[in-house]
């Protein structure tokens, strides 16, 4: 073969396939979206992350040759713009933000700059010709409950905190962008989606950490505020078959579990798994964010997802062993 038709058949194949950015692309759901797209020929996939509370270790295998890693602030105009003015992308998933409640109390100006990332994503999309936007909201902007199960056009959203104050306004930012120009979008109401990737920072791998490790498990409060639990797999069915449907265009999705139980009785299920001698211990409640009840209406997810949910046995179990076998090979290595 001819070094031009080699170089003719690579730019062909290059175009033909679907070019994808994926920003806050080292998180927990960002890193696994990542790996799901990456299994696919058929996707380029280039992930942007700032490494502040991601980790390079959520990253598709380096194997992947279809997947390119950017260390990149969305927040900044000029990190930003060479990535997306480079590559005309087809799809663009915004799911860069400042998570974790601790971390987005304690930090509530930094919070507020991810509007900027906002601003950026959407502004270069609409210039470079994105065909779709997806933005990764949360059960945040619901606040506390006012009707029973939270629904995407029903439920009023009574968010006060800076982060989901932050998501309400993205929410506004997308909507209006498809408004006046036409960009097609969606949102992702997140409600606690728990897998391997995710770190001790958050409920579900800290209660796994402490149990495995014989230690107490922290309840705030007296541990009866509900949530539902969303594995990976299930937010990751249902968000990229929504990329593959185009029906689904410029609609808000809540993506969650419509099982609710309480904090406390998520420790004890933890306990009774890994067989621990772990206690639960009552912290004092935290001042605010930690809301008294949340349970998505999933009605849409599960016509997109066309299955049942993990039950969370099941996905704690998953977890678990990822959780044990991380033990073993940092005994092995140490």
């Amino acid at each position: 073969m001819s070094g031009e038709l080699l170089f003719s058949l690579i730019i062909t194949m290059t175009q033909s396939q679907r070019k994808i950015l994926i920003t806050g692309g080292a998180g927990n759901v960002g890193g696994s979206l990542a790996c799901r797209l990456a299994e696919s020929p058929d996707n380029e996939v280039v992930v942007v992350d700032n490494l502040v509370t991601g980790d390079r270790s959520k990253l598709p295998p380096v194997s992947a040759k279809n997947v390119r890693f950017i260390k990149a602030d969305v927040n900044r105009m000029d990190d930003l713009s060479p990535i997306m003015t480079a590559t005309r992308f087809d799809a663009v998933f915004h799911y860069a933000a400042l998570v974790g409640v601790q971390r987005t109390l304690a930090n509530p100006v930094a919070v507020l700059e991810d509007i900027d990332g906002i601003r950026n994503v959407l502004s270069l999309s609409k210039n470079t010709g994105v065909g779709r936007v997806f933005y990764a909201s949360s059960s945040e902007v619901y606040g506390e409950p006012v009707e029973m199960p939270q629904h995407e056009q029903t439920t009023p959203l009574n968010s006060r905190l800076p982060y989901a104050i932050i998501k309400n306004l993205g929410e506004s930012y997308f909507r209006s962008y498809h408004q006046e120009f036409g960009l097609q979008f969606n949102v992702f109401r997140f409600f606690n989606t728990y897998g391997p990737k995710q770190t001790t920072d958050f409920v579900v791998p800290k209660f796994i950490a402490a149990a495995l490790a014989g230690e107490d498990i922290p309840v705030y409060g007296d541990g009866s505020q509900t949530r539902t639990f969303c594995f990976v797999d299930d937010n990751l069915d249902t968000t990229t078959r929504v990329l593959d449907d185009p029906s689904w265009a410029c609609k808000t999705i809540n993506i969650g579990s419509d099982i609710e139980m309480t904090i406390k009785s998520l420790a004890e299920t933890v306990i009774e798994m890994t067989g621990s001698s772990s206690k639960v211990v009552h912290l004092p409640p935290l001042p605010e964010g930690d809301m008294t009840r949340r349970c998505p209406d999933i009605t849409k997810m599960k016509k997109i997802l066309g299955r049942e949910l993990t039950p969370l046995h099941e996905g704690l179990e998953k977890l678990i062993d990822a959780a044990k076998k991380r033990t073993s090979s940092q005994v092995a290595v140490g």
